[in-house]
């Protein structure tokens, strides 16, 4: 239900922050995160944990922090703001998650929710204090029909506009193919732990601490180089080549040892996949519609973590872990010859 309710509200979340701004925008996604706490205390009904799941429509914090990031960084540094920004909640969802095992543990569940309401009320007030009120630079305003019909976070036209301006459908395109496998493999992960690799809750918890310290390793301090030398097209080239092999040692891997292995490349090729991805799209809109293609881009992982689950159950069950990394290797080798062949041609037609 998450999954559908954010693909729904992702566009129109983006929407909000155009019109009304970033902080406007963050301090709407905290509100809903602490609103969504409290709501799960007071749960005590089948229904209440139906309806404590509808903020989750606003609780967009990622996305709405990378609005805030795109309009006051500069295009050329965009990727590695982005990138920074991925490290900061890597640390955050590590420290949190620990915190939140320890407190679950010493004062039980609605202790820890409660907590969670305070965290995120701070979060709002750092958000009020020190985020700018007006992140963008603003345009003249109309008074014309046309004029109202863009300002409405409803306006479907707004938002299927952006789909018009070069490069943004093919990469939206290759974001969702490239992009699907890895999904599988990730929203299948715990049962993979459990049933192939045989762990316990602890070390499974153990594999989860060194799968977000190498994303935070490669966040912090490779994305940000990488993109100072070589250009977004080759990055996003380097990613997709890096991802089919990880699909290919998926599909031999048999135990935990090489997975380990697996697990720099997979989280290199993810990492850079989704940051590159984010900052060719925001740069490919004018600077009044990045939030909006943020949103977007935070439908894009909404649509694929709802199919993601229902794909992977049926190959697993069925055709076994091996399948995955396969049609992994398969979709990206192919992404990957695509993207080259179309480099190789457009380098040929610049020459003539």
């Amino acid at each position: 239900m998450v999954g559908v309710v954010q693909l729904l509200g992702g566009p129109l979340f983006g929407r909000f922050g155009d019109l009304f701004g970033a902080r406007a925008a963050l301090s709407l996604a905290c509100s809903a995160t602490i609103v969504f706490f409290l709501l799960l205390v007071i749960a005590d009904r089948p229904a209440m944990l139906f309806i404590h799941k509808l903020p989750t429509v606003f609780m967009h914090v990622l996305p709405a922090s990378q609005m805030v990031v795109t309009d006051l960084s500069e295009p050329d540094k965009r990727a590695d703001a982005l990138s920074k920004l991925g490290l900061c909640f890597g640390i955050g969802i590590i420290a949190g998650s620990t915190l939140g095992g320890q407190l679950n543990k010493f004062y039980g569940e609605t202790f820890t929710v409660c907590v969670g309401a305070a965290g995120s009320t701070f979060s709002l007030l750092l958000v009020l204090k020190y985020i700018p009120k007006t992140t963008k630079v603003e345009g003249p305003r109309g008074n014309t029909k046309n004029d109202n019909e863009s300002n409405s976070i409803f306006s479907l036209g707004e938002i299927t506009r952006l789909m018009k301006f070069p490069r943004v459908m093919r990469t939206f395109v290759i974001k969702i193919v490239a992009g699907l496998p890895s999904v599988i493999f990730q929203v299948m992960f715990s049962i993979i732990v459990l049933e192939f690799f045989k762990l316990q809750p602890e070390q499974s918890g153990y594999l989860m601490a060194y799968f977000g310290i190498m994303s935070m390793v490669v966040q912090g301090g490779v994305i940000g180089r990488l993109t100072a030398r070589f250009s977004e097209n080759s990055l996003l080239l380097l990613a997709i080549g890096v991802s089919s092999f990880v699909g290919l040692a998926q599909a031999n891997m048999q135990n935990v040892f090489q997975f380990c292995l697996i697990v720099v490349p997979m989280v290199f090729s993810l990492s850079v996949f989704n940051v590159i991805t984010d900052s060719i799209l925001t740069k490919s809109v004018p600077s009044s519609d990045t939030g909006t293609m943020l949103g977007l881009c935070a439908s894009v992982q909404s649509l694929l973590r709802t199919v993601g689950p229902t794909a992977g159950g049926f190959l697993y069950v069925n055709y076994g872990i091996s399948s995955i990394g396969l049609i992994q290797f398969i979709v990206n080798i192919a992404v990957f010859v695509y993207l080259l062949q179309r480099g190789l041609n457009k380098t040929a037609e610049q020459k003539e």
